[in-house]
C-alpha cells in the first residue's frame, strides 16, 4: 500500500496504517511505502499558479508510485492534493482510484456535527484548502448548514509544526490561529468542534485543547481525520484471516528531508510504530522518483 503527502504530515497515516495492518491479519504480509509527492526543494503545491499545473505534478507523482510499487491502494494523506486529485488523468483512468483524505474527513465531521446539533465547526487548514472550499460543500451536501462552519487558513503552519511539534512557536502560532477563527464568530459562545484538516497539525494535538482552553472554551472536541483514511482501506480488505501480518515500511522522497525534522518526528512516530519511525531515519533520498517542468 502506498501513503502520499505532499510533505510528512502524511508519516501519520503511514504509521496508523502499519501499526494496525500488524495486528489485522489480512494476508500475512504487507508493506507500506510513503512516499513524499514533494516536487521541488523550495516550491509548495499551493504555490503553483493553478489547479491545473497542480494536478499535472501530482500525475507524474501517481504515475511513479504505480510504476515504481503497483499498490494495492494509494491513499493521498493531504488535504490539498485530495482538492484537486479528481483533476488527475490518474483519477478519471487508474483501475483503483486513490483514496483521499477529504470524503474520510468530511464524514467524520458531519457525523460529530450531527452528534452535536448546535455546534459551531471550525475547520483549520491550508490557505489552499481553504480557498478550495471542498469540505463545507461537501458539508453543506450533507445538510449542514452553512453558518454553522468556519474556516481558518492556518499559513506556514505545517512548515512550523514540522519543525518542533510541541515547541513554543507551534504553540504561539495555533493561539493566534485559534483566536483568530473565534473573532470570525463574535459574542457567540454556543459550543465548538474544531476539526484538523491539514495531516501536520494532528502532531500538535495537545497544543489545539490548550489554545481552545486558554481562550475560554475547555473541552472543545479537536476532531484529527488522519485515522479515517486507513479505516476506509482496511475495511475494505475484509475480515481477518492470519494471526498477524508481517509489516514493512518505506520512506522515499524526491526532496532532502532535514535531520531536524526527521528527529523532531521521528519520537511521535516511534510511539505509533517504530518500524514507521526507522524508515524516515534511514529514508530513500530520490532525486529521479519523477520529473516535472514547473
Amino acid at each position: 500500500m502506498a501513503v502520499t503527502d505532499s510533505g510528512l504530515g502524511g508519516l501519520s497515516v503511514a504509521a496508523d496504517l502499519a501499526a494496525r495492518l500488524t495486528t489485522s491479519g489480512i494476508s500475512r504480509r504487507a508493506r507500506v511505502a510513503f512516499v513524499n509527492a514533494l516536487f521541488d526543494d523550495a516550491l509548495w503545491y499551493n504555490d503553483l499558479p493553478d489547479d491545473a499545473t497542480r494536478a499535472r505534478i501530482f500525475d507524474a507523482a501517481l504515475e511513479a508510485i504505480e510504476r515504481r510499487y503497483r499498490p494495492d491502494a494509494i491513499l493521498i494523506a493531504c488535504n490539498t492534493l485530495s482538492v484537486f486529485y479528481p483533476l488527475t488523468k490518474h483519477a478519471r483512468e487508474a483501475s483503483r482510484p486513490a483514496d483521499s483524505i477529504v470524503p474520510a474527513g468530511v464524514e467524520f465531521l458531519a457525523r460529530a456535527l450531527t452528534e452535536h446539533a448546535q455546534a459551531t465547526a471550525i475547520l483549520f487548514a491550508t490557505p489552499g484548502t481553504i480557498a478550495a472550499g471542498a469540505h463545507r460543500r461537501a458539508l453543506v451536501a450533507r445538510g449542514i448548514a452553512e453558518d454553522r462552519i468556519v474556516g481558518q487558513a492556518c499559513p506556514r503552519l505545517s512548515t512550523v509544526i514540522e519543525h518542533d511539534p510541541r515547541g513554543p512557536h507551534a504553540r504561539e502560532r495555533i493561539g493566534a490561529f485559534v483566536a483568530a477563527a473565534l473573532a470570525q464568530r463574535p459574542g457567540q459562545r454556543g459550543p465548538l468542534v474544531a476539526s484538523l484538516n491539514c495531516t501536520h497539525y494532528g502532531y500538535a494535538g495537545p497544543l489545539w485543547a490548550e489554545a481552545f482552553g486558554a481562550a475560554g472554551f475547555p473541552g472543545t472536541p479537536v476532531l484529527d481525520p488522519n485515522p479515517r483514511l486507513a479505516d476506509v482501506v482496511l475495511e475494505r480488505f475484509g475480515p481477518r484471516r492470519f494471526a498477524a501480518t508481517e509489516v514493512a515500511v518505506e520512506v522515499v522522497s524526491k526532496t532532502p528531508l532535514p535531520d531536524d525534522v526527521r528527529a523532531s518526528l521521528g519520537g511521535l512516530l516511534n510511539a505509533v510504530s517504530p518500524p514507521t519511525a526507522t524508515a524516515l531515519h534511514a529514508y530513500t533520498l530520490d532525486r529521479d522518483l519523477f520529473h516535472v517542468a514547473v
